[in-house]
């Protein structure tokens, strides 16, 4: 809505300059004159910026009392118009989690006495390509994507102060199947509705699908995203863009979102350069240290985002127990792992949670553990608490359902206990580590 107004404001003071070089060169010319009303018309407008700047470049009216006063008096009305509107009516206009979205940014009101008590929430791959088994499910349901994701977990998700997820897909109408990849994945624009209705606040698209249709499609998605309101991680226009992380406000605390992929052994999903667009890889581990250490000095809390490790293999890789720990050196505060389309386990080292891999959440139409994880981040200015919370779940024919039944739920803590490095799991979802 801001963009929009941004071009409006843009174009009428166009115009009003504009208006005021037409109609002194009528005068000149001794031809019909534009009505003083209609000038008057477009500088109240909005357009009282370009009006004022063209009553002095071609110096026009300027003898008129009531333009030199009205014209200036017009504009500071204008601008004290802005400001209460930025303070009153865009800081209000907030979605069903009260947070007000500006680029990148993500804002709730601060809590003064230092006290705080959000929730992050995350979730593994999702698919909405076209051709895709998910997708044409989607299409069969009368209720949408409430229809393939069960109620528990929509509210979950919808209620968490933040909610991530891995976009494992491009959204676009044009580019190329990139050759050589045995899967392809891409969605119209439109799909990206179904990321609002989840309450989904930031995607990454630091993974090995994002450019299956090439550039065009990678861009496509950026706009397409940005359009939504909708903030990414992990890629970008740029590899400044790429490796930039995203930074939000939940009561007073800042939150830095960054994320890179190691995921392809041919690595056929370009790093972004200074000239063109892709994501950032972390193979060579030095330019995502940098970004985490620099979103440390920022951030209260910094969530490194790696996409990672062996598909449907639940033994983690050396380089992920040994990476996990770097990023953790260098300032990550939790590591959320994605991309081996079924659960791994868990860690803890120094006392910072690691979660190697989300798995699937709805991907495919395997039947697969899922979950959602998320971090109830609470304390005050003396002390900090992270704990870590499953919501425990399984995708099966193309639906993701919640799984309420206790035994069912201790089965899947026991599964994610024996493939984890040193934590336990309470028969109500915490994830802690093992004394």
């Amino acid at each position: 809505m801001i963009k929009w107004i941004l071009i409006y404001v843009a174009i009428v003071n166009i115009l009003g300059f504009a208006v005021m070089g037409i109609d002194k060169h009528r005068a000149e010319k001794q031809k019909w004159r534009i009505p003083e009303k209609t000038l008057f018309l477009f500088s109240l407008m909005g357009g009282s910026i370009g009006t004022w700047a063209g009553m002095y470049a071609f110096r026009h009216k300027t003898k008129h009392w009531y333009f030199v006063i009205g014209m200036p008096a017009m504009l500071i009305a204008q601008i004290a118009l802005i400001i209460y509107l930025k303070t009153n009516v865009f800081a209000a206009t907030t979605s069903n989690k009260s947070k007000v979205l500006t680029h990148n940014i993500e804002v709730e009101a601060n809590v003064n006495d230092g006290t705080y008590d959000f929730t992050l929430c995350f979730a593994g791959d999702i698919n909405l390509d076209e051709n895709w088994a998910t997708t044409q499910h989607l299409n069969s349901c009368q209720g949408g994507i409430r229809d393939c994701i069960g109620s528990e977990l929509m509210e979950a998700m919808q209620q968490a102060d933040i909610m991530w997820l891995n976009n494992e897909f491009t959204y676009s109408k044009g580019g190329s199947p990139k050759e050589g990849k045995a899967y392809t994945f891409r969605a119209d624009p439109t799909r990206v509705e179904n990321l609002k209705t989840m309450g989904v606040d930031i995607v990454g698209l630091a993974n090995n699908h994002v450019y299956d249709y090439g550039k065009e499609a990678l861009l496509d998605t950026f706009a397409t995203l940005e359009g939504a309101d909708i903030p990414y991680v992990g890629a970008g226009r740029t590899l400044s863009e790429a490796s930039a992380p995203v930074y939000m406000q939940v009561q007073g605390k800042t939150i830095a979102f960054v994320a890179a992929s190691r995921a392809e052994k041919f690595k056929m999903t370009p790093q972004a350069t200074d000239t063109e667009p892709g994501i950032l890889r972390c193979y060579d581990t030095q330019l995502f240290d940098k970004e985490i250490a620099e979103a440390d000095a920022k951030a209260d809390i910094v969530v490194a985002l790696p996409h990672w490790g062996t598909e449907y293999s639940t033994e983690l890789e050396p380089v992920q127990t040994a990476t996990a720990r770097e990023y953790i050196d260098a300032g990550a505060d939790v590591i959320i792992g994605a991309h081996t389309h079924c659960l791994q386990g868990f860690e803890y080292y120094n006392g910072v949670p690691i979660v190697y891999s989300l798995g699937n959440y709805w991907f495919n139409e395997k039947t697969l553990d899922t979950m959602l994880v998320t971090l109830h981040c609470y304390g005050n200015n003396d002390e900090n608490h992270m704990e870590v919370l499953l919501t425990p779940a399984l995708q099966k024919d193309c639906t993701t359902v919640y799984i309420s039944d206790p035994s069912a739920q201790r089965q899947l803590y026991d599964r994610l206990e024996s493939i984890s490095v040193n934590v336990e799991i309470g028969d109500d979802g915490k994830v802690v580590e093992k004394e």
